[in-house]
């Protein structure tokens, strides 16, 4: 039995061709199912995402086509339709590369860590299904023990790499007590609902959405446990934050310096951050020259969003070394699996040597026999027969002049060379 991973990512695809090949979440459990019922496959867990559709399997040979060809029917495609962009790993190089997923470090953004959880969800979905065994499970624990060790031990999820998640780092940087603070966020666009949940995750105090369309502003605000209003009402909102993110597609400035001005002196000059991540600029350029008002925009933030990345790169290495440690951990132990019912059989015959003997000693005890001389055939009894089949083996193969059997008999026994 051998591990496969199998997909097609970002790297390989275009979005056209990963649409094609995705998973819905409704269908994963019985995709799962339907995949080990062809045979050839015994165990498989699915993870598709956005950027990535991917199967983790148990085959009885990796170089078969069983996995392509249901694939692609699956999604009503052939097989030609997928093989330019498909890549087949396996085993070490499958658990190579399901430790960099689950990590961050095939991210479309380096180190990005909502991919761990949906890797869970994937293992959550396999194991509902039935289709996880012995060697999944143990590989997906295995998993996730080792991508919390490279959160733990690396910077890899530390620094700032988005513009939303630069305009929070600034944020944190600036206010250190979030929870007494105010954020407006202008906008409900992608950016902006990063940054909403990346502020959330940071303990903001409250949060107020303004967008053109309220009903958007509403399903974020209620995401995040914040307030909605519209654009026109953010002169009487304005002077109640101390963090304003803005990213429209507005043509003209959302903000101008007379607002702001009005709202500096209602709140009798404490401190102003406002990130402009729009362009064009949701903020007059002009605000920068107020007193109190600490004001960026996207190019500013382009900075801090390079140094992350080179932190980030930098983490990245330590955890390529955390990774290929923990490769090999996992293969060591997947190898040990085809002992396990050598091992098994051993104890057993062992265990049977012991009845025989057992019941033979107690039957002399039961006839009056001496408890002593009882325990030593016992124990004289067990030894002989434990010993008979190796001592046999290890004369032969001297016989034989297969010196080679006899050294490994002498390392498989743990005996010790006398010459030592």
């Amino acid at each position: 039995m051998a591990l496969l991973a199998f997909g097609i990512n970002h790297k390989t695809a275009p979005v056209d061709i990963r649409e094609k090949v995705s998973f819905a979440p409704d269908r994963l459990q019985d995709a799962c199912k339907e995949l080990v019922s062809i045979g050839d496959v015994s165990e498989v867990a699915i993870l598709s995402t956005c950027n990535r559709t991917e199967l983790y399997c148990c085959v009885n040979d990796p170089d078969a086509v069983v996995i392509e060809q249901w694939f692609s029917d699956y999604h009503h495609l052939s097989v030609d339709d997928i093989l330019p962009y498909v890549y087949k790993y396996p085993d070490l190089e499958a658990v190579r590369h399901l430790l960099r997923v689950a990590s961050g470090l095939d991210s479309l953004v380096l180190g990005e860590p909502q991919i761990l959880g949906q890797v869970k969800t994937a293992y959550r979905d396999a194991t509902a299904a039935g289709t996880v065994g012995s060697i999944l499970n143990k590989l997906c624990q295995h998993t996730f023990n080792v991508a919390k060790q490279v959160r733990t031990d690396t910077a890899i999820g530390e620094s700032a790499v988005s513009v939303a998640y630069a305009a929070v780092s600034l944020a944190k940087q600036i206010f250190s007590q979030f929870e007494k603070h105010t954020a407006l966020l202008i906008g409900a666009g992608e950016t902006i609902e990063l940054a909403a949940r990346h502020i959330k995750e940071n303990n903001i105090g409250n949060i107020i959405i303004a967008n053109r369309t309220v009903e958007r502003a509403h399903a974020l605000a209620e995401e995040v446990g914040g307030v909605a209003i519209a654009l026109s009402d953010i002169p009487e909102h304005l002077s109640k934050a101390d963090i304003i993110i803005s990213s429209t597609a507005s043509p003209l400035p959302i903000l101008g310096k007379g607002s702001v001005e009005r709202a500096i002196k209602i709140r009798k000059h404490k401190p102003m951050l406002m990130v402009d991540i729009a362009v064009p600029r949701d903020i007059e350029p002009e605000v920068s020259n107020l007193a109190d008002v600490y004001l960026y925009t996207v190019d500013d933030l382009k900075e801090i969003i390079e140094e992350g990345l080179r932190t980030r790169r930098e983490a990245a290495e330590q955890a390529e070394d955390i990774i290929e440690n923990q490769v090999a951990t996992f293969m060591g132990w997947l190898r040990s699996q085809s002992a396990v019912s050598v091992i098994q059989e051993y104890r057993s015959a062992m265990m049977q040597i012991k009845d025989v003997e057992l019941e033979k000693a107690l039957k002399l005890l039961k006839n009056g026999q001496e408890p002593e001389e009882a325990l030593k055939r016992l124990a004289n009894g067990i030894i002989n027969k434990v010993s008979h089949t190796p001592t046999t083996n290890i004369r032969q193969a001297g016989f034989d002049g297969n010196l080679e059997m006899v050294e490994k008999a002498r390392e498989l026994l743990g005996i010790k060379d006398a010459e030592n």
